[in-house]
């Protein structure tokens, strides 16, 4: 697999179109932080990590409005690629829908979101964006 981050985006993206509860996703450091910003920022409800013997997962309850069942994922986007790696300073730090979505950041402090890596001043690699 060349992309795995785009794979887990995927995973999520077509289980929160397709209605899913639960999705399953091979675990990585990558995919965990990817996972636990999401949680923070209420994107999903919970994740849980399954170790198993051949290879870890990440079992993640994905979240919907209780009245319209819409996700609350709309959309999630890759934007730095293995092909075309997109880095920001934190001068032209992203805002996703004006500031109502993220885009998650690997910067040098860790895998943060873009109002975090304004505070603490730092660039990195846009990762995706989520809203």
């Amino acid at each position: 697999m060349t992309d795995p981050i785009a794979d887990y985006l995927t995973r999520v993206r077509n289980a929160a179109l397709a209605g899913h509860k639960v999705v399953e996703i091979p675990s990585s450091k990558m995919k965990l932080e990817l996972t636990r910003i999401l949680h923070e920022k209420g994107y999903i409800i919970s994740y849980k990590l399954v170790e198993g013997t051949p290879f870890s997962t990440i079992k993640i309850a994905l979240k919907y409005h209780p009245d319209t069942k819409k996700s609350a994922i709309k959309k999630i986007t890759r934007i730095s690629t293995p092909g075309l790696r997109r880095y920001v300073g934190v001068e032209k730090m992203p805002r996703v829908l004006n500031g109502l979505g993220i885009a998650i950041i690997s910067t040098s402090k860790g895998v943060i979101t873009d109002k975090e890596a304004k505070d603490l001043n730092v660039g990195g690699e846009i990762l995706c964006y989520v809203y």
